[in-house]
């Protein structure tokens, strides 16, 4: 599967971003999705994931209550809904898949595909 995130934009402190992560090659469904970011001289970390159908989903304690991440399999979309944005939520954020779909805990070195990033910038 090929995934592409797309969304990302410069945003000041307290606005919403909307990250879409389009899907092509396989249906999404099959799929666990998962959300991580990276800043610049930081480690990848997790940011939310949800399950194939959308029943389970987790969230990165740092942006609890700030960021949905619905998924639409009939578009092959999922996305990240993320609201009152911080300075600290700037990095580049890159959505995943998880071959075991079910799953919706989900670390970074477990994610079977990758897309390219983009890139969210938050100013004060």
């Amino acid at each position: 599967v090929q995934l592409q995130a797309s969304g990302g934009g410069l945003v000041q402190a307290g606005g919403s971003l909307r990250l879409s992560c389009a899907a092509s090659g396989r249906t999404l469904s099959s799929f666990g999705m998962g959300w991580f970011r990276q800043a610049p001289g930081k480690e990848r970390e997790f940011v939310a994931s949800i399950d194939w159908s959308g029943g389970m989903k987790n969230h990165a304690d740092s942006v609890k209550g700030r960021v949905t991440i619905p998924r639409d399999n009939a578009k092959n979309t999922a996305y990240l809904q993320m609201n009152t944005l911080k300075p600290e939520d700037t990095a580049v954020y890159y959505c995943a898949a998880d071959s075991r779909r079910c799953d919706y805990i989900m670390e970074a070195h477990n994610m079977d595909y990758w897309g390219k990033g983009t890139q969210v910038t938050v100013s004060s």
